[in-house]
């Protein structure tokens, strides 16, 4: 199986193509961004795609990140994978940010649990825990920093993520401390990959999974429909 994997959720933008027969990444590539992820993506598609050797008709399937994550990030990888997945006539599907985060360290083999963490801001995160074999022990949601170290019950966990510090630093003196801390800008796009694989596209579509509301909202009343009303 060929997979063509996008992550533009966080702070980075990437994509790689993986043979899932010959088990490994045929191309890949990264960025660290904060902005710009729309500009970046499709020419880096182009990149890697070549470096594969690849036509998007050869693609079994394209993995996308869906989040949580930047609101914008995410509209740009989700646009490119749905766009290039009608073109090619293959499925496309979405896998969340924090499992990809937690794929790296349930890959291998430890037995702590995983506590996978994107920072939401405003002294809050987006958070799960998966046992280390992967099953799930706390559904993703948004918590406050002290409510999601709260949830963590199942042992010492490994933190990972770009929120992996900002728990670790307000850890409790009184609780098992983690076992590691992972900081990571954003998720292996290798593991990007294998979990889109892996997914069923009849249950894991892509399309975005919110946890929050935008932190914009719009005005109540549109501005250009204020001064119409009052000229």
């Amino acid at each position: 199986m060929l997979i063509l994997a996008i992550d533009t959720a966080l702070e980075a933008c990437a994509a790689a193509v993986l043979d899932t027969d010959a088990g490994r990444l045929l191309a890949q590539e990264q960025l660290l961004m904060k902005r710009g992820h729309a500009e970046a993506l499709m020419p880096m598609i182009a990149r890697v795609m070549q470096s594969a050797d690849l036509a998007f008709t050869a693609l079994d399937r394209i993995a996308v990140t869906v989040g949580p994550g930047s609101f914008t990030g995410l509209r740009v990888g989700i646009s490119a994978a749905r766009g290039l997945a009608l073109a090619a006539g293959r499925p496309a599907v979405g896998l969340t940010t924090l499992s990809a985060y937690a794929a790296t360290i349930v890959g291998q083999s430890k037995s702590s649990p995983v506590m996978s963490a994107i920072d939401a801001r405003h002294d809050h995160v987006y958070f799960q825990i998966v046992s280390g074999d992967g099953s799930q022990l706390v559904r993703p949601r948004v918590a406050s920093i002290d409510e999601a170290i709260a949830a963590s019950q199942f042992g010492a966990p490994h933190l990972v993520g770009n929120a992996a510090k900002i728990l670790a630093d307000r850890w409790p003196k009184d609780i098992e401390p983690p076992i590691a801390i992972d900081m990571q800008a954003a998720p292996d796009i290798g593991w990007v990959a294998w979990l889109g694989a892996a997914a069923d596209p009849e249950t894991n579509p892509a399309r975005p999974f919110y946890l929050k509301a935008p932190d914009a909202k719009p005005a109540a009343t549109p501005p250009l429909a204020a001064q119409a009303a009052t000229s």
